[in-house]
């Protein structure tokens, strides 16, 4: 169970929410109890071999009803999904990835399996919800000026202020987003990414490998550490130059790749130079995403403007 202390919340909230994780590979599904931000037990399930939008859609009703047993008449769900997503209609927009869902309104489709209105489907940014867990209860809880990044598959960013989510204004990149930025003759995920460590590695050694292996056995392997370390100092550079305005103070770090970080983090903190955020781990990882739909549900379901209500304790001039 994860307990969100620390946030301010009514008194008297509605009913528990289904809330759900959509991963590269596999989902992940919890109810959010309707006080304090609990989650009851996870239940994953890897994407179905069928690549169908009716074997996936199948697959998130299968592990809601899991969820959900044995709890209160839940509200509806809440879903932090990849991009590209029209968050607005439910509509799917990705092609490069669950492109069998290209075009579906997964809100109509899951409110039509658990005989819900369509308006009890909610979506919200897996990037975004991952900032909003941590806020609420994990390593930015207290700070003001916030930035999640996920180090993975891909290069996810969410930007918040005061627990408000920003996708613009000054210092935040369009949409909150740092992963296609100019850097390096590239763009930033081609040096923030698992193929980045992956790609790295076979460049020095000829061999092919994934990030998790390369983890396990760096500390034996001088090239492995060369790896991560080339790694630190594009992360290092990319958080002094695409983040310098936004100036802010905690970067939580989380993805698949964050739980390496002791291999990369030293060297991406030599990077830095001026005032300097504070650079933490994620402390939910794979919970942040669920807690942080929660989180944002819970409250707009009893009228808050902000996800958190409690004012910043570290917070720096605005």
């Amino acid at each position: 169970m994860v307990k969100v202390w620390d946030v301010h919340i009514p008194d008297k909230l509605e009913s528990p929410v289904l809330v759900f994780d959509i991963g590269g590979s596999h989902v992940s599904a919890a109810v959010c109890l309707d006080m304090g931000f609990q989650l009851g037990p996870v239940f994953k399930g890897e994407h179905p071999s069928a690549q169908t939008s009716e074997a996936f859609i199948g697959l998130l009703h299968t592990l809601g009803m899991q969820a959900a047993e044995g709890v209160p008449p839940v509200a509806g769900a809440t879903l932090a999904m990849p991009c590209p997503f029209d968050f607005e209609t439910g509509i799917c927009l990705m092609r490069h990835k669950l492109p069998y869902l290209y075009g579906v309104n997964l809100r109509n489709a899951l409110a039509g399996l658990f005989g819900w209105e369509p308006a009890q489907v909610q979506f919200l940014n897996d990037a975004d919800a991952y900032l909003l867990g941590e806020v609420g209860a994990g390593a930015a809880r207290g700070f003001g000026r916030v930035v999640a990044i996920t180090l993975g598959t891909g290069t996810g960013s969410a930007f918040a202020l005061e627990g408000r989510l920003l996708t613009d204004g000054p210092g935040v990149p369009l949409g909150g987003e740092i992963w296609d930025l100019p850097y390096e003759g590239g763009i930033v995920e081609d040096f923030l990414s698992s193929r980045a460590i992956a790609g790295g590695y076979q460049k020095r050694t000829g061999n092919a490998t994934t990030v998790s292996a390369l983890a396990e056995t760096a500390l034996a392997d001088p090239a492995a550490q060369e790896t991560f370390a080339e790694f630190g100092r594009h992360l290092g550079r990319v958080l002094n130059t695409k983040l310098a305005e936004f100036s802010p103070d905690v970067v939580v770090l989380g993805g698949g790749i964050s739980r390496a970080a002791h291999l990369f983090l030293p060297v991406a903190l030599e990077q830095l130079s001026g005032p300097s955020p504070q650079l933490r781990v994620s402390e939910l990882q794979d919970l942040a995403p669920l807690v942080g739909c929660g989180v944002a549900r819970i409250l707009s379901m009893n009228g808050s403007a902000s996800p958190v209500g409690a004012g910043p304790a570290h917070s720096s001039p605005a």
